[in-house]
């Protein structure tokens, strides 16, 4: 489809694209629920992604196109914009909008978007499309503003005008992506580093349960609130700011602090998954996949068992890894309650994994679940 896209250009706006850019989507590899406890993620850059062609225009018009879908907008060029139901383009209106803030006067453009990130699938498509944008009109227009500048502003695209309470890795992930590295990041203070992560014979299997969630945010905020009970505990004889301040060795030395049972469930997750991400960033610095893959098995049944945000589907495909012998390491990734798992499969298996695994999960959960084989890929480009 991709490849079309010009001409499909030229349909919609009777004139050639004058520039062209991408930008992927993200997975996070390990460190699950931790980051709004002081700890570290792991994400990386996925190599789908979405693609963007634009021109300028003399109608002083804002116009908006996809490949993705039947919906075609113009909108008055304004000093203000504010979102309309829940249509896809107000993602990139709203990077119009943050942008016109920091004084970009804009006259009129077309824009055309086409993705192949599987909507609602936890892969970020709304972050790609916000960095995407973003990046493109900075570079395009030659607005001056930096990487980091842009991811903040992307962030506030999410939060501000779209309404969604969301942390900030999906954009940094997706703006700081490089191939065959993951990057350790710190979601409070930014503070990051790039990890060799070069998956040699294997590749990135992510596996769609399918399932609506439903209940994901209500328990997102259950949990958060049982971190903080745990925090409270801790604080009667250590002045720590975040649980993840304290290793798996310092907090059991003070985990009698924490009286209720789910709460100590919870923050032994916690912390344990955090130095886990320690853990990650020196065996993949070591080459050694293998280890790897033996803390992604970890990180499920910790977030399975002790923080339960797993659920059936999930569980039934890492299950069904975990007896396949050419997956070396599975985990569910995001909120969790739905969304995906990935898993580390040896390259030259995809047919009869996704095979096999579309069977057992059929059987067990009543509807089929959906594998998309990726590589570790760049951040957003000029093409």
């Amino acid at each position: 489809m991709k490849n079309q896209i010009p001409e499909l250009f030229q349909q919609k706006y009777g004139k050639p694209h004058e520039a062209s850019y991408f930008a992927p989507g993200r997975v996070n590899l390990i460190g699950e629920h931790i980051d709004y406890n002081g700890g570290l993620v792991m994400p990386c850059a996925i190599t789908s992604g979405t693609w963007l062609y634009l021109a300028t225009n003399n109608n002083g018009l804002i116009r908006f196109a996809s490949a993705n879908f039947e919906d075609y907008t113009e909108i008055p060029v304004q000093n203000q914009y504010q979102k309309t139901g829940k249509e896809w383009y107000n993602y990139p209106l709203g990077v119009i909008n943050e942008l016109q803030k920091e004084d970009w006067k804009c006259s009129g453009i077309d824009l055309f978007y086409y993705g192949n990130i599987p909507i609602g699938s936890g892969l970020s498509s709304s972050a790609s499309i916000e960095v995407l944008t973003a990046f493109a009109l900075n570079e395009f227009f030659q607005l001056g503003v930096d990487k980091l500048s842009l991811v903040k502003l992307s962030k506030r695209v999410e939060n501000d005008f779209i309404g969604v309470n969301s942390g900030i890795m999906d954009q940094f992930a997706i703006a700081f992506g490089e191939a065959r590295k993951a990057i350790i990041l710190n979601c409070d203070t930014l503070k990051h580093k790039m990890v060799d992560c070069n998956l040699g014979d294997y590749s990135l299997a992510i596996i769609n349960t399918n399932k609506h969630r439903e209940l994901a945010d209500s328990k997102y905020n259950e949990r958060v609130e049982e971190c903080q009970q745990a925090l409270n505990a801790l604080r009667q004889e250590i002045n720590i700011n975040y649980l993840c301040d304290l290793n798996a060795e310092k907090f059991a030395l003070h985990s009698h602090l924490i009286t209720d049972e789910t709460v100590l469930k919870r923050a032994t997750h916690v912390v344990k998954e955090n130095d886990r991400v320690h853990a990650a960033a020196k065996v993949l610095n070591d080459g050694n996949l293998e280890e790897f893959g033996r803390l992604m098995y970890a990180s499920h049944q910790s977030l399975r068992e002790l923080y339960e945000v797993s659920g059936k589907e999930l569980d039934a495909i890492v299950d069904f890894c975990a007896t396949y012998p050419n997956v070396i390491g599975a985990r569910m990734t995001g909120a969790g309650f739905g969304g995906c798992a990935i898993a580390l499969l040896k390259k030259g298996y995809e047919e009869d994994f996704a095979k096999h695994l579309s069977e057992d999960y059929f059987n067990k959960i009543g509807y089929h679940a959906t594998i998309y084989v990726q590589d570790i890929g760049d951040g957003p480009r000029k093409l």
